[in-house]
């Protein structure tokens, strides 16, 4: 093999000496330009014209030339200077990475980890990821589990920097004539922010339930729980997201439906930051009889003690299809974080939706309720109440399914208003129309000043197919929050 060795300041300084060559040429051109070009005859006659056409001729096709091959040379010495800076690059990098491969080696071997730079993500199934620099750098990511295994946790970071992801759960397992369909895995945790600033890592997403077969014990695989996100940096740094729970797996031909993964915890924030968004709830496999349920969102982490918001809550996963039945019940939503000393309260996710029946003696989904708004610790106001889930239509001699409550709106401390409460959805359609849900109770607040938060609206009573059936009931308007103890006007009724 044969090895080629390149000076770049060599090669740059050849380029240099090729441009100066080219400013010289050019200038001479320059010069001979005007005596060159137009050429006087030295008499009247013809033979003297044609001789200083014929000069005229070779000096303006000299300077044709000319102009070709300066715009060659331009090229040429752009070539060199190029390939010099490129040599000179790959040169820095190396050194650069060789010093910070020196710079590391001691920490790895102390520590197992290195001083400065990023840890790296996990390669085998369901391993961690490598936790970042002690000084500066950002946590690997987690890997991806085996079937029906955990996700790998991301790594932390170091003094700064960001937490890695988490690692999506495995798929679960396919169910036999024998045995069930297995689970799906949990999603793995995210990585905690550095130690004085950085974000938490999210969460991983669960596994998918695994499908159930048409024998015994054909049940599908529940869908896996995501992972829950990491906390925000001592300092600043919000809270990294949970991760959302997976699918439930499909039922067998008499088998029931798997339900659907629960969302992770959003991570909390240490000081200042935000707290980290709970994950969605998976949805609810199908089912030959009644779609599985979905699965809850995840709670929401808190924000910073001195300064931030609560995250907001999870949404609850979708009921899933019954394919010769039932719909599934929707999910509940998560619950919104706390604040810190000031801050506003998290909002409350919303309830998973209910779906339709396919056959006519089936009932509708049920919608899930709407998760509760996030509490104010001193300054702020209470996070708003998760609507509730639709409602899925019952069958033509079914009943519709019952609409997702609100959920109630979040209280406030010493000065702040509190979180008006959620929605309730209308009730499915049927023969006999589904209940309508209720709305949320508004937030109260319990300091001196600040409004309370209004009820949340009912929803309407489902309606019927049919002159023989009957519409659902109405729900119940929420109440009304209470009023600070100085000032304030209390909550409406919904």
């Amino acid at each position: 093999m044969s090895y080629v060795i390149a000076a770049p300041d060599l090669v740059a300084a050849a380029a240099t000496d090729l441009a100066n060559v080219a400013a010289a040429v050019s200038s001479a051109n320059t010069a001979a330009s005007a005596g060159t070009r137009t050429v006087l005859a030295a008499g009247a006659d013809e033979i003297s014209v044609a001789i200083a056409a014929l000069f005229d001729t070779h000096a303006q096709a000299y300077q044709a030339v000319s102009i070709q091959a300066a715009v060659f040379h331009a090229q040429f010495v752009q070539a060199l200077n190029a390939g010099a800076g490129a040599y000179a690059s790959a040169e820095s990098t190396n050194v650069g990475q060789v010093v910070l491969d020196a710079i590391n080696a001691p920490s790895r071997m102390l520590v197992g980890r290195p001083l400065i730079g990023d840890g790296a993500s996990a390669t085998t199934p369901g391993g961690s990821g490598e936790a970042g620099g002690i000084l500066f750098g950002n946590g690997g990511n987690g890997a991806a589990g085996a079937p029906g295994e955990s996700g790998g946790n991301g790594g932390a970071a170091g003094l700064i920097g960001n937490g890695g992801a988490g690692g999506a759960g495995g798929v679960g397992t396919t169910g036999t004539a024998t045995s069930p369909a297995g689970f799906g895995g949990t999603g793995g945790s995210g990585g905690a922010g550095g130690m004085l600033f950085g974000q938490g890592g999210v969460g991983g997403t669960g596994g998918v339930g695994g499908a159930g077969s048409a024998g015994v014990g054909g049940g599908g695989g529940f869908g896996g729980p995501g992972g829950p996100g990491g906390p925000g940096g001592l300092l600043y740094g919000n809270g990294g997201a949970g991760g959302a729970g997976g699918a439930g797996g499909d039922g067998g031909a008499t088998q029931l439906a798997g339900v659907g993964g629960g969302g992770g915890h959003g991570g909390s924030a240490q000081i200042f930051g935000s707290g980290g968004a709970g994950g969605a709830g998976g949805t609810g496999g199908g089912g030959p009889t009644t779609g599985g349920t979905g699965g809850t969102g995840g709670e929401a982490g808190r924000g910073g003690w001195l300064l931030g918001d609560g995250g907001a809550g999870g949404a609850g996963g979708d009921g899933g299809a019954g394919t010769a039945g039932g719909g599934g019940t929707g999910g509940q939503g998560g619950n919104g974080g706390l604040s810190g000393q000031i801050g506003n309260g998290g909002a409350g996710g919303a309830g998973g939706n209910g779906t339709s029946a396919t056959l006519g003696a089936r009932n509708g989904g049920s919608g899930g309720t709407g998760g509760f708004g996030g509490d104010s610790s001193l300054l702020g106001n209470g996070g708003l109440g998760g609507a509730g889930g639709f409602a899925g239509d019952g069958g033509s001699i079914g009943v519709g399914g019952t609409g997702g409550g609100g959920g109630n709106g979040g209280h406030s401390a010493l000065l702040g208003s509190g979180g008006a409460g959620g929605i309730g959805r209308p009730g499915g359609r049927g023969l006999f129309g589904g209940i309508g849900g209720n709305g949320g109770d508004g937030g109260d607040s319990v300091g001196l000043i600040g409004d309370g938060g209004n009820g949340g609206a009912a929803g309407a009573g489902g309606v019927s197919f049919s002159p023989v059936g009957n519409d659902g009931p109405d729900g119940t308007g929420g109440n009304g929050g209470i009023k600070g103890v100085l000032f304030g006007t209390p909550g409406a009724h919904g």
